[in-house]
């Protein structure tokens, strides 16, 4: 339905704004508290009347605000604010808190004058307010939210508690490599020479280890067995 606003009301026009709103916020909150009025055929003419009459006063008042939008491009407003992780906020940045930013940099600006989009800002950023400083002129605002250094010191232990460092040891490469067989305990096939020289070296040391009364017999049984 379409209403004509008595009042200024945030988020949504100025007096004598021709507005549309819900069915039920139009009969049930607007028109009752006296904010606005139906906007029938005749609430019109008077509407038009009035604009007129007052195109003359607005002309100054529409100077004077593009003296301040001029102002506001000269203006930068970075807001604070505490972070859980250096990015989201605790709790939310909105059209009152760059009200108040701008209050402290000279620049008195109602935050019911001030738009932001959805509202709330919950994340650090860069951010653009839709200043309205006159029915008729409307200015972005550019604006950034950043995490409070507390926030900042937060966020760098924890990231270096989660940090884990990879120690290489360069010694590692200087033992010897085991084959898969020492690691399995198998031994590998001897050679036919290998063979011959052990039994060799066996040969040669029973013989050493020999008495000369058990050669002489052991040549009696030789004797013998020729015979």
């Amino acid at each position: 339905m379409e209403v004509i606003l008595k009042k200024d009301v945030e988020n949504l026009g100025f007096a004598d704004d021709l507005v549309v709103v819900k069915n039920g916020y139009g009969r049930n909150f607007l028109i009752p508290q006296g904010v606005a009025i139906l906007a029938t055929t005749s609430a019109k003419k008077v509407l038009a009347e009035t604009m007129r009459q007052r195109a003359h006063r607005d002309a100054k008042l529409i100077k004077d605000a593009q003296k301040v939008a001029k102002a506001l491009e000269e203006v930068t407003v970075k807001i604070m604010s505490k972070t859980a992780d250096g990015v989201k906020l605790f709790g939310s940045v909105n059209n009152a808190d760059v009200s108040e930013a701008l209050g402290k940099q000279g620049h008195e600006i109602e935050k019911k004058f001030i738009s932001i989009e959805g509202r709330n800002i919950k994340r650090v950023g860069e951010y653009v307010a839709s200043i309205r400083l006159h029915r008729e002129l409307i200015v972005d605002f550019p604006f950034e939210i950043y995490a409070d250094p507390d926030s900042i010191q937060r966020k760098k232990k924890k990231e270096k508690a989660t940090d884990v460092e990879i120690v290489t040891d360069d010694s590692y490469e200087d033992t010897p490599k085991e084959s898969i067989d020492d690691v399995l305990g198998i031994s590998k096939p001897k050679k036919v020479e290998e063979v011959v020289e052990e039994v060799v070296e066996k040969v040669v040391e029973e013989t050493s280890t020999e008495t000369p009364k058990d050669a002489e017999t052991k040549a009696k049984e030789t004797d013998k067995s020729d015979e």
